[in-house]
């Protein structure tokens, strides 16, 4: 059974970094063919992709972030981050990790979400 934990601050001041780690067991996140994606839900909104690692280490994020997400990984670790730099309010959502077949979904597994909002 494969499982996903997101993990991170739930409160971040606007220009600050947003960090936030999914934790994955059951299935590494090297195993092919999977793509370990971000997805949020901004509140009274619908559920937005923002980006992805594959399992080969190939990442893709949504263009209207104008270039300030990346997603990393830690294989030993079987983990991987998103960064979000210079956040505003307008970041403020539910973020999900989830596990897709394809680089869009669908998604096979999701973390529970965690609540970030933005705010000084």
């Amino acid at each position: 059974q494969v499982q996903l934990q997101e993990s991170g601050p739930g409160l971040v001041k606007p220009s600050q970094t947003l960090s936030l780690t999914c934790t994955v067991s059951g299935r590494s996140i090297t195993t092919n063919y999977y793509y370990w994606t971000w997805i949020r839900q901004p509140p009274g909104k619908g559920l937005e992709w923002i980006g992805y690692i594959s399992y080969s280490g190939n990442t893709d994020y949504d263009p209207a972030l104008n270039g300030r997400l990346s997603i990393s990984r830690d294989t030993s670790k079987n983990q991987f981050t998103l960064h979000l730099n210079s956040v505003t309010p307008e970041d403020t959502a539910v973020y999900y990790c989830a596990r897709g077949v394809a680089g869009r979904g669908p998604y096979e597994y999701w973390g529970q979400g965690t609540q970030v909002t933005v705010s000084s």
